[in-house]
């Protein structure tokens, strides 16, 4: 009789939890909108914030309520934004690939070390360190990797100094962007024909001791380009990709060589 209360008893709370678990479930239901699941299975699924949005999961929510254009993920590029298209009905819309770069040059054998710094490797930490780091250039890439570390897709890694980013393995998700405290990269066409490889904000001659692939801000490739794609900004130049049309006159007019 003791075994057979038992089993009774056990049985009796499984029904009760099972009919319990049912009807939570309908009366708990929270409705799912299919295009938004539907969306969501389209994308990448990295959830790297490229978008702007927290995942993939908001983003897919936002497409879905018209609240994000259809391309808004950098990741999955045209095939995931033709995928999605479909899906919400509506045209694809040009998508433009684009990949991270760093502007500087400044590795190992281009500028020297104004003293050897101990401690923590951390690009964050630099705002407190003299000078905005060991290197004789105050604006360059000090090559602690915290850009490296935010990459979740293993495309940006330390070369003799300075950060280096693959092209190929770059989504441009932007995580490397706002890792870097001295704002030297940037999201650029992948299609580009020329970039400055500088962000020094010191005047030509401080620049040319401190580096010598530094851009020291002569105008020389502002007064050769045709198009007026070339402009200084904050002692620099800097190109307007819109307006470039890849000619190459202001790489060959570089006294410097900063123009890639």
């Amino acid at each position: 009789m003791g075994i057979v209360s038992a089993a009774a008893l056990i049985g009796g709370v499984g029904i009760f939890v099972g009919l319990f678990l049912g009807a939570a479930a309908v009366l708990f239901h929270v409705k799912t909108d299919e295009k938004e699941e539907a969306v969501l299975a389209a994308l990448p699924g990295n959830n790297c914030g490229g978008c702007g949005y927290a995942g993939c999961a908001a983003l897919a929510g936002a497409i879905a309520k018209g609240e994000a254009p259809v391309n808004a993920c950098p990741v999955g590029g045209e095939s995931a934004a033709g995928k999605i298209a479909g899906i919400m009905g509506v045209e694809g819309g040009e998508s433009i690939r684009r990949t991270a770069f760093v502007h500087c040059l400044g590795d190992c054998g281009k500028t020297h070390l104004n003293y050897e710094y101990t401690g923590v490797e951390d690009c964050g930490m630099i705002a407190f360190v003299p000078g905005g780091g060991p290197k004789s250039c105050g604006y360059g890439c000090v090559g602690y990797g915290s850009c490296v570390k935010a990459c979740p897709f293993d495309a940006i890694h330390i070369k003799d100094g300075i950060a280096v980013v693959d092209r190929e393995a770059c989504k441009a998700c932007g995580k490397c962007v706002a890792a870097c405290p001295k704002h030297l990269i940037s999201l650029e066409p992948y299609d580009a024909k020329h970039i400055v490889a500088c962000c020094s904000g010191d005047k030509g001659p401080v620049t040319m001791k401190a580096c010598t692939a530094g851009c020291i801000g002569c105008g020389i490739c502002v007064k050769n380009c045709p198009a007026g794609a070339v402009a200084i900004q904050d002692l620099h130049a800097v190109i307007d990709q819109e307006k470039c049309v890849g000619c190459g006159i202001c790489a060959e007019k570089c006294p410097r060589h900063v123009i890639l």
